[in-house]
């Protein structure tokens, strides 16, 4: 049976009221009775009641956490990369990580409302934001915490964590052509997502400083998924001109586009070189490994979580923006002579 604050108090001597305050470490209660109750409610082998606890205070201790993703999308080892940042981060705080899937739309919105009016959740974790981002809307009218992995067009007025994907394009783009490449091709996300654009520019900057176009027919969207870096990469190579490089804007995607060109017995790397962004724990050890951009998910999910614990707890949140550089990591899958880059000063770019 479990011990409660009535037993503690008749062990003590103490009121319920003082054992309850004693537990809890507030200043109105002597050095000595806390003592007292600590010892006797660990004696008595005590557990508290979190969630009485939580009510009283009308705190939940309990992070959000609403992944925008399609059928078995969670999988995603992007995904699984951040949820362990901030899982392991809102455990080392103490706090639990409700996590849950729900399709972009009216019904994700829903949810987002239910969980704030049921006080499930004291704030959310972000993530995949969009140009026009009706979750952060909401949240910013009603006043409720959260924090972003990732910008939206427009007043930007929040705290968020993002990679400057503008750069991390530019750096893929100038790569290829470096390697000597002139018609390439880029597997785009869906144009709703913030990132999105943010690669496209990057990519057709790179290609703008070499007096070259982003042609329209190159830029073919998919769904983030291996499935579409496969389908679109066999049309891109059925068309009258194939790329002889292919930027995908995800990892997942680069991946499914070696699968297409091997398929068709070509060479990925020699024939068609594929290069990829985000660096996911896979990218290293595919055949042959991917050249991408490499982003510290992992680090990104502890960042985000951790200022929206300080934001919960009324703390400084300083930097509340954060812009992080990225990194080309160049292995096989882009065809590169090894002996011809060298890691740059800064850690712009890295040979795997």
């Amino acid at each position: 049976m479990a011990v409660t604050l009535k037993e503690i108090a008749r062990r003590t001597g103490k009121s319920i009221t003082t054992v309850s305050r004693a537990l809890a470490g507030y200043d109105d209660v002597g050095a000595e009775t806390k003592t007292l109750v600590r010892r006797v409610a660990d004696e008595l082998g005590y557990t508290p009641n979190l969630l009485a606890q939580r009510l009283q205070k009308r705190r939940s201790d309990t992070i959000g956490l609403i992944l925008p993703t399609f059928g078995p999308r969670f999988s995603d080892p992007f995904f699984s990369e951040f949820l362990a940042g901030v899982g392991n981060m809102a455990a080392e705080h103490g706090y639990d990580l409700l996590v849950s899937t729900q399709p972009p739309g009216e019904r994700e919105l829903q949810v987002y409302r239910q969980k704030v009016q049921s006080r499930q959740v004291d704030g959310f974790v972000i993530v995949r934001t969009r140009r026009q981002d009706a979750r952060i809307r909401y949240l910013r009218e009603i006043g409720f915490p959260f924090v972003a992995f990732g910008r939206i067009e427009g007043d930007m007025d929040f705290p968020f964590v993002d990679v400057d994907g503008i750069q991390g394009m530019r750096m893929i783009g100038e790569h290829l052509i470096g390697l000597g490449h002139r018609r390439i091709a880029c597997l785009a996300p869906p144009a709703d997502l913030s990132f999105a654009e943010h690669r496209l520019i990057g990519l057709r900057q790179a290609l703008a400083t070499y007096g070259l176009e982003l042609a329209d027919s190159l830029v073919r969207p998919g769904d983030l998924t291996q499935k579409s870096g496969y389908q679109i990469t066999l049309q891109l190579l059925d068309s009258v001109q194939p790329p002889t490089a292919i930027a995908a804007c995800n990892d997942l995607m680069a991946l499914g586009a070696m699968s297409a060109i091997q398929e068709r017995r070509l060479i990925v790397g020699r024939d068609v070189a594929v290069t990829g962004f985000d660096d996911i724990p896979m990218a290293e050890h595919s055949h042959p490994p991917l050249t991408t951009v490499h982003q510290p998910i992992y680090q990104i999910g502890k960042t985000v979580c951790d200022m929206l614990i300080r934001l919960l707890k009324g703390l400084d949140v300083t930097p509340h923006q954060v812009i992080l550089a990225p990194k080309l990591m160049v292995r096989q899958s882009c065809g590169a002579n090894m002996h011809r880059f060298t890691t740059e000063k800064g850690g712009g770019v890295t040979i795997a």
